[in-house]
């Protein structure tokens, strides 16, 4: 009985929809805005979230910082306490290596900006990392061409470089640049290997446009003591130990380390990519919240247009209904009726605003290079939001319709 109503009732549905195409058409115009407006929001709030998280996921979320500045400030912190810490240096990668024993595996790190050379290209304002052993368990990153450094590489300082995808295309185009020299700040390093080829994300944490050298090689060129070069320990936790654990044993050991009294506060600062996140999170909940409520306001203007629309179809069918229920139509038939077309109406309205969506989320992805796509939990979204809307919009018109007297309704023209 159930699936003769809804076969009946989609049967009516269809019939008045395509009886009154005008009328369905600026119908389903409201619902497919307000679908759009609230879907797409959500849509881009998500894929800004993923892009970001991708891009945090590079730093790796079982790394602790241990850094002069943290990444986010307390407002009732001083700023010139902050101002006269000392940078980290690299004889405490020892004291942390020798005394932690829940990191897994800790690294010495110095990041700058230069400009590598080779024949007439120069690729500029590229980011170069003077790492210690140990950087490639920490981040992950994978070889496409050649190799990484050996053990007696770092020991030694060898002038070699291993750039990144971007700059390779920048410096060799096509050719293989594996066993060819560069120029960085008149030296001469071997190009060993590249890395593969990892994609533009939102925060760019990636090696596209980045090269890495030895630690040892750096620290003959320049200060590694300064701050200008942003000098830190990452440390990456063992299988199983929690982040908070980590950070309360280099907490220890790096007062130890400092001679720092239990009455001074740290002169270092304990960073993990939470910090990150936690901020962005903040934000784009805001944008979340905001967007949904534009899109609410556009979905309620389709609402009301579906409902002006529903009692406008009722009064035309009006003795059509006194008609169905001479011949034994019950008040649920009437009312199953009514609001099914109405749904149906927002649902359609809905499915046009998410293809509306999905068109411009691949020509927004293919021009901009940026990721953006839309979830199947938003389509999802979309489809029960248009399904409520339809639901609460006829509920009104449907009710008046099957509480009409048939003898009335039949007189009615």
């Amino acid at each position: 009985m159930f699936f003769n109503l809804v076969k009946e009732s989609f049967r009516f549905a269809i019939g008045s929809l395509t009886e009154n195409k005008l009328r369905t058409f600026l119908s389903l115009l409201g619902i497919t805005i307000g679908i759009f407006a609230i879907i797409s929001v959500f849509t881009m709030v998500d894929s800004i979230k993923r892009n970001i998280d991708k891009s945090i996921n590079k730093l790796g979320d079982n790394v602790i910082y241990v850094q002069k500045w943290p990444w986010s400030f307390s407002s009732d912190y001083p700023w010139w306490k902050y101002m006269s810490r000392p940078v980290t240096a690299l004889d405490e990668l020892a004291d942390v290596r020798e005394r932690s024993k829940l990191a897994e595996v800790c690294a010495f790190l110095i990041q700058t900006n230069v400009t590598l050379k080779f024949g007439s290209n120069s690729a500029e304002n590229i980011g170069i990392s003077a790492v210690s052993d140990g950087y490639d368990q920490i981040k992950t990153f994978d070889i496409a061409e050649g190799r990484y450094f050996s053990e007696s590489e770092f020991r030694s300082g060898s002038e070699m470089i291993v750039i990144g995808a971007e700059v390779a295309a920048q410096l060799f185009g096509d050719a293989n640049p594996v066993g060819k020299k560069v120029i960085l700040r008149g030296d001469e390093l071997t190009v060993i290997g590249i890395f593969k080829r990892e994609g533009q994300t939102l925060l760019d944490f990636g090696l596209d446009n980045a090269c890495i050298v030895p630690l040892n090689y750096a620290r003959t060129k320049v200060d590694i003591k300064n701050e200008q070069v942003n000098p830190y320990i990452a440390v990456k936790a063992k299988p199983g130990v929690s982040n908070a654990a980590i950070m309360d044993e280099l907490t220890g050991i790096m007062r130890s380390i400092r001679k720092i009294s239990p009455s001074e506060d740290d002169n270092f600062a304990l960073n993990e990519t939470k910090l990150i996140s936690n901020g962005f999170d903040q934000l784009i909940g805001v944008v979340n919240v905001a967007g949904g409520v534009i899109g609410l306001f556009s979905i309620l203007v389709g609402g009301f247009g579906i409902a002006n629309i529903m009692f406008v179809s009722v009064k035309e069918r009006t003795n059509i209904i006194g008609i169905q229920k001479s011949l034994g139509a019950k008040n649920y038939f009437i009312l199953f009726q009514f609001l099914f077309e109405a749904m149906l109406l927002s649902v359609i309205g809905g499915l046009i605003g998410l293809l509306l969506i999905f068109l411009l989320t691949l020509a927004a992805s293919t021009l901009l290079d940026f990721d953006i796509s839309l979830s199947a939990g938003n389509i999802f979204t979309g489809i029960l939001i248009s399904s409520v809307i339809g639901l609460i919009s006829g509920i009104a018109p449907a009710l008046s319709a099957s509480r009409l007297d048939p003898v009335e309704a039949i007189r009615s023209k």
